[in-house]
């Protein structure tokens, strides 16, 4: 069954618009918001998803810190802080799909903000937990969440973008990804060496490390709140059905673009192609965005709508779609989150080592193995040591490395086409693994990490603009949701497999995450060139 809604509103276009007549019979997306403009709302919207998604950086990676800041409160060994950072890549294994479902069915905005509130209030409630697993249960709670906006940002800012600006805007996003991973160390900076400012009471403390992680939660509750302001997406709204609401957003949009009276607008209707109606609409009238969580009839045709558009993602033609990117998710995201959580615990290392044995050379894996087996011996805890001022500046460089491949991005996309530099920054991200094993000094080690960052964030990125061009509105947030599922659980394994294999035999990683880098690089060479249509 299908059905073709049309709104008329009857209003005469001037006459500076008669060539555009046509319209007033409907017009589709794509007309609708060229006609809104390019101005500030699509710069303030860049912003906020921009911002969103740096947040995410922070959120993900703050574990690295607390690793070897902790680890004294904690008591925690080796194979503790695997666990400790696999926690949060459990909760995006389960928040990715969670959260993408009732993005697709209740909206992106109102999914965005309650994973921002969530991550931000448990963040800060966890800075006071003083038991090693129940911090990973609030740190499993910010990867439920952090999985959810980090998702639901990409789709939702580029269902407001003309397709002749889409994939360059959505490359941006690569600034503020990078704009996340230098923040971190410098918050990191700015907090943990600071002495003094540890309280106690009893069993209780609160150390500077605690108010770092505090102080990282916060930022998800002013975006939380900042993003009362902005509407749904309209595109969505089209999908749904509610083509009132939609155009309603557009006229603001375009008054906010334009400063011009809304009701100018040019577009006086709206016309969503002809398409299957959802499960819901076929239940009810009700649009499936009106469907209330708290009636267990409502809550069915929820579910129904959701098991649809699931089994939609598992059937042609977007099985193979599905299939290639979350694959490609999986070997990126295994090699990436692993490897930069275990940086700074890595540039550590090598401090200890160099420090211990000045002007001697050793490779990643034997400084892991001697500074180990040294500390065990007489501080397994590290409560006799502090963080090295070097380490900080080492993660903020790798941070800046970033910069250049940041503006390169989306500079030069529209020239060379997301999917080369997919091939190109996976392939060189093997290439720079493999060579973290011959590495003989720290400085080596830190060249290396800054080129792996630099390559792998940048295709962590590129993944979510490819989505959002490879799946229709309906499916978007799930698509994107399923490959996150699968690259969080590759993080899991990952994780939890470093924090084991790093004091016992570094080589079995090392190889491994390579070759999920260059098999991801192969895969890319089956997704199909995007950026030059309108959205579905």
């Amino acid at each position: 069954m299908t059905v073709e809604v049309h709104i008329t509103v009857t209003r005469t276009i001037r006459p500076v618009l008669s060539g555009l007549d046509f319209l007033e019979h409907g017009a589709d997306f794509e007309a609708a918001i060229s006609a809104t403009g390019f101005g500030r709302f699509h710069f303030c919207l860049l912003a906020i998803t921009g911002l969103i998604y740096a947040n995410t950086a922070i959120g993900i990676t703050i574990v690295s810190f607390v690793l070897p800041a902790a680890t004294c409160d904690f008591k925690m060994t080796s194979a503790d802080k695997g666990w400790l950072t696999a926690a949060p890549m459990l909760g995006m294994v389960i928040g990715s799909y969670f959260w993408g479902c009732l993005a697709d069915t209740k909206g992106r905005k109102v999914v965005l903000v309650s994973t921002l509130l969530l991550d931000g209030f448990i963040g800060i409630l966890s800075s006071f937990v003083q038991i090693l697993p129940i911090f990973m249960a609030c740190r499993f709670v910010n990867g439920f969440a952090v999985a959810g906006a980090m998702g639901i940002c990409f789709p939702y800012l580029g269902e407001f973008q003309q397709t002749k600006y889409r994939e360059k805007i959505l490359c941006w996003m690569e600034m503020f990804w990078t704009l996340g991973v230098i923040l971190l160390p410098l918050i990191a900076w700015g907090i943990i060496p600071i002495k003094g400012i540890r309280l106690e009471s009893g069993a209780f403390s609160y150390d500077s490390w605690n108010w770092f992680v505090a102080a990282c939660g916060v930022p998800s509750l002013l975006l939380g709140f900042w993003l009362f302001s902005f509407p749904e997406s309209p595109k969505f709204m089209m999908e749904c059905g509610d083509y009132d609401d939609a155009l309603a957003c557009l006229k603001k949009i375009y008054k906010q673009n334009t400063g011009d009276d809304p009701d100018n607008y040019p577009i006086k209707s709206l016309k969503e192609k002809v398409r299957t109606i959802s499960v819901a609409s076929q239940s009810s009238q009700k649009s499936v965005r009106s469907l209330s969580m708290r009636k267990p009839k409502d809550l069915r045709r929820l579910f129904s709508e959701i098991w649809v558009q699931t089994k939609a993602l598992c059937r042609p033609p977007y099985l193979k779609y599905t299939i290639l990117t979350c694959l490609i998710q999986f070997g990126l995201t295994t090699s990436y989150y692993t490897l930069m959580i275990w940086f700074p615990e890595l540039f550590n290392r090598y401090e200890e080592y160099e420090q211990r044995f000045p002007n001697t050379t050793a490779s990643v894996c034997d400084v892991s193995g001697i500074v180990v087996k040294d500390e065990n011996s007489y501080d397994p805890f590290d409560c006799l040591k502090t963080i090295e001022q070097s380490v900080y500046m080492h993660t903020l460089i790798v941070g800046l490395a970033c910069i250049p491949t940041s503006l390169w991005l989306p500079l030069c996309v529209h020239r060379l086409g997301a999917k080369f530099f997919l091939i190109f920054s996976l392939g060189v991200a093997g290439i720079v693994t493999v060579g973290l094993y011959f590495v003989q000094n720290s400085t080596q080690n830190l060249v290396l990490s800054c080129i792996f960052e630099a390559l792998t964030s940048l295709a962590i990125s590129l993944v979510f603009c490819v989505l959002v061009d490879l799946f229709p509105t309906n499916l978007r947030v799930m698509a994107a949701a399923l490959s996150l599922t699968a690259g969080r659980g590759g993080g899991l394994i990952g994780n939890l497999a470093f924090g084991y294999l790093i004091d016992i035999n570094c080589v079995i990683p090392i190889v491994v995450f390579s070759a999920f880098l260059f098999i991801a690089a192969i895969l890319c060479f089956f997704l199909p060139k995007t950026g030059q249509e309108a959205l579905d």
